[in-house]
């Protein structure tokens, strides 16, 4: 009697923890990947060139990468519920300034202070995984999960934005940084008060030695090639959700509300792609899921991609009026959505969950530059190149991640063996 009591008690605190990573990631998934949307209203509001535009994905990027690489080790110590109080904290503050503030500088410094925050949130919510799961099933599943609602929480955002934008006003969508303050006081609170006291071995050491023990981790076969894979998709991803809203405008000429309404297809079929990659990885090999995803990735950017943009379009008002092509494109996200989630709960799994911190921040740090060069890069390629179908570049990272992915399995299984 008293096992199954225990059993109830910890099966509800790990519920508890669950909805309180479900609810942070998703309100820093709206947050963080509004950078398209804000790259697209700098062009019209701040009167900035698409190249200057995109380098609020660097000052979202770059702190992610930095305090991801200076404060992952220490995380443990502070304390993960701790960590993700103090993010909610910061970005409700850098919201009012943003509102108050109303210039392309104001935005940089939104976007830092989100990159930084967030920075502390993955690496709580990715270390933590590993203290409510039990088995290498549980952990992809339940990461993917995660995962797959952050991007519900970015196509929630892909209407969000535009409710506000309606407004008569030049400014009126910045009344949504009032609301977005609003909803991070509001998981501020549940965090707070949710049972939040998992027990994990807290490393000992000083903090410089942690840090010197992350780095080391870099020279590892295994980690080489999964940073190396983390770097690749994101680079992908980001290239394409963060100017897909200005390649529906520009280029398919859908109107700009419509244009960022459309880029919630894109993030809806990540997020179930997500989903449903952690219900099969429960039933067939998570290599077999992503080989196959990068495969059908690659057939959408050289078929339909220029299908849709070689299509016959009239005048577009309405979501009737884009074409069907219009709306196939983007679910190339059922393809990329469960490969992010599937390597990294693969590497983690293959570590001690005491170095899932370590691993973690290296996780963030490469994924952090992969979305700054995929974003500068598909900017350059849109604005000086290729001003049609600058996502079909993508195919060369694409290919190389099918490479890192192989090498990927065969080192974890290696290291699982020994």
């Amino acid at each position: 009697m008293y096992t199954k009591q225990r059993t109830y008690k910890m099966q509800h605190k790990n519920l508890g923890i669950k909805l309180s990573l479900f609810i942070n990631y998703f309100v820093f998934a709206i947050l963080l990947n509004s950078v398209g949307i804000v790259i697209l209203k700098a062009q019209e509001v701040y009167g900035v060139t698409k190249v200057d535009a995109s380098i609020l994905e660097a000052f979202k990027d770059l702190p992610i990468a930095i305090v991801s690489f200076l404060v992952a080790s220490l995380l443990p110590k502070i304390g993960y519920k701790k960590s993700m109080l103090i993010a909610l904290g910061i970005v409700a503050v850098a919201c009012l300034g943003m509102y108050f503030g109303d210039t392309f500088i104001a935005a940089k410094f939104l976007f830092a202070a989100v990159g930084a925050a967030f920075a502390l949130i993955k690496v709580s919510v990715y270390s933590s995984v590993g203290l409510v799961t039990n088995t290498q099933a549980e952990h992809n599943s339940l990461l993917s999960n995660i995962e797959g609602v952050f991007m519900f929480g970015i196509a929630f955002s892909s209407f969000l934005f535009p409710f506000f934008n309606a407004g008569s006003s030049p400014s009126a969508w910045l009344n949504v940084y009032l609301f977005l303050c609003a909803l991070c006081v509001l998981s501020f609170i549940f965090l707070l008060s949710a049972d939040f006291d998992a027990e994990i071995e807290k490393p000992s050491s000083s903090a410089g030695k942690d840090i010197l023990d992350m780095l080391k981790l870099i020279v590892k076969p295994l980690i080489i090639v999964f940073v190396s894979s983390a770097f690749l998709f994101v680079m992908i991803e980001q290239a394409i959700m963060t100017w897909l809203p200005t390649f529906n405008n520009e280029v398919l000429k859908i109107p700009q509300n419509l244009a960022i309404n459309m880029s919630a297809i894109l993030t809806v079929s990540i997020g179930i792609g997500r989903i449903a990659g952690g219900f099969l990885v429960k039933k067939v090999s998570w290599l077999v899921i992503v080989g196959i995803s990068i495969l059908f990735a690659i057939i959408f950017v050289l078929v339909i991609l220029p299908m849709a943009v070689n299509a016959e379009v009239g005048e577009i008002k309405t979501f009737a009026d884009i074409p069907m092509l219009g709306y196939i494109f983007p679910i190339i996200g059922l393809f990329l959505g469960p490969i992010y989630p599937l390597i990294s709960s693969t590497t983690l799994n293959a570590y001690p969950k005491k170095i899932h911190a370590h691993i973690s921040g290296l996780i963030i740090v490469f994924s952090a530059l992969g979305g700054i060069l995929g974003s500068r890069i598909i900017a350059y390629i849109f604005e000086n190149v290729d001003t049609t179908m600058p996502f079909r570049y993508t195919v060369v990272p694409l290919v190389l991640l099918a490479v890192a992915v192989f090498f990927l399995d065969k080192w974890t299984k290696s290291l699982k063996a020994k």
